[in-house]
């Protein structure tokens, strides 16, 4: 897995949201063991403590467990899992109709755009 940051937001935050999408978008399977929090950490380049504040925040979320001396494991229940996709793209819904809406498109408008590039109504 790539981690990408930007300067703009709390790098445990960013991280946090794209362990999220590796989860929903079945880059992490369910049942699957997650890297060790080091292994995790070494990848995104950032310190452990920042990579284990996100692991516990998704594990708040009840996408990962822990299993003690085994490590943390992706949820096998398909109900989070899909919850947190539907909240995922709601989200980012909510941001492309309002970006819309910003460069003064209306909201039919931004629905015909997403047709055009490939979507049906």
């Amino acid at each position: 897995m790539k981690f990408i940051f930007d300067n703009e937001r709390p790098i445990y935050i960013q991280l946090v949201e794209q362990l999220r999408i590796a989860v929903v978008s079945g880059a992490y399977e369910p049942g699957e063991r997650l890297p060790s929090v080091r292994e995790l950490a070494l990848t995104a380049k950032v310190n452990p403590n920042t990579m284990q504040r996100a692991l516990t925040e998704l594990e708040g979320e009840g996408l990962i467990y822990t299993e003690r001396t085994n490590g943390k494991f992706v949820t096998e229940d398909s109900a989070v899992i899909d919850s947190a996709k539907k909240l995922l793209a709601s989200q980012k819904v909510r941001r492309y109709i309002e970006d819309m809406k910003g460069i003064g498109i209306s909201f039919e408008g931004a629905v015909d755009y997403l047709c055009n590039f490939g979507g049906e109504k």
